[in-house]
């Protein structure tokens, strides 16, 4: 028997769910009025939770006075294509994993799932020195393809899921009209997977777009800097420029927010359909 709920139950629920949104919503709305406060009303006493004027100023001086564009655009070029390469060479990966049977094929499945166990800023010494003898250092191109790296593992797993709540039988039936394993999969497979690659391709450019260790480390100067990078440098020895950096960290919070406005729905369809095994 399915027991109704009691109002009690039900306001003590919504309660701490209210509570939880608070402490969830509130440091995006302060650092948000942070951006549009008066520079030298930041922290002025008593300290108010709302502008008593609004000012662009944070705004101006953050294209006035650094290379914020370039960081974005950086931060654009950077996301965008490790994401789609990390995508393609997961989707062949995980393809193998779900429909060919090997002797390595567990330790291979374990290697990926390890690696997602390990800090990543432990291997940033040996990285730079590797990066380094490879003239990659402070390129756009090195932070490129150390991303794709970093990506692999965790988007080859989510994809694996995806294949196999795909049945074989449609890839057969292609390879018996005449289609090549590799033409099936992409014929047939991938525009199925849609969902799921959508949601992969995601979750690879926001691990990338807010990626800061790898990137402060690797890109010295200002032309290549990503916007984490950026971020970082808002930062001194004896001051933190609040007003910028918070004008900063709101708009770089807007290409992720459009990216999951625009494709919440493949998120969601790609994460269920990866979930559930029919």
């Amino acid at each position: 028997m399915i027991r109704s709920e009691t109002p009690a139950g039900r306001i003590v629920k919504f309660g701490g769910l209210g509570i939880c949104l608070i402490f969830t919503v509130f440091p995006l709305y302060w650092i948000l009025i942070t951006s549009f406060k008066e520079p030298g009303t930041i922290f002025a006493y008593p300290l108010k939770y709302w502008p008593g004027s609004w000012s662009l100023e944070n705004y101006r001086g953050l294209f006035g006075t650094s290379n914020f564009g370039v960081f974005i655009g950086n931060s654009l070029i950077v996301s965008l294509v490790a994401a789609a390469l990390a995508t393609v060479v997961s989707l062949l990966s995980a393809y193998v994993l779900a429909r060919f049977e090997f002797a390595s094929k567990g330790a291979v499945m374990g290697a990926f799932l390890v690696t997602q166990m390990i800090p990543g800023f432990i291997a940033l010494g040996s990285l730079y020195i590797l990066m380094t003898r490879m003239y990659l250092v402070d390129s756009r191109w090195g932070l490129v393809l150390v991303y794709v790296a970093m990506s692999i593992p965790l988007c080859t797993v989510m994809l694996r899921g995806f294949f196999e709540n795909v049945p074989a039988s449609l890839e057969e039936a292609a390879m018996v009209d005449g289609c090549s394993r590799l033409s099936a999969l992409f014929r047939v497979l991938v525009p199925v997977m849609t969902p799921g690659i959508a949601a992969s391709y995601i979750f690879n450019f926001v691990n990338c777009w807010n990626e800061l260790f790898l990137s402060v480390t690797l890109l010295n100067s200002d032309s290549n800097k990503t916007v984490p990078a950026a971020l970082n440098g808002f930062i001194s020895s004896y001051n933190i420029d609040w007003g910028s950096m918070s004008a900063a960290a709101v708009l770089s919070i807007v290409p992720t927010m459009i990216l999951f406005a625009v494709a919440s729905r493949y998120i969601v369809e790609g994460l269920t359909s990866g979930a559930v095994k029919e």
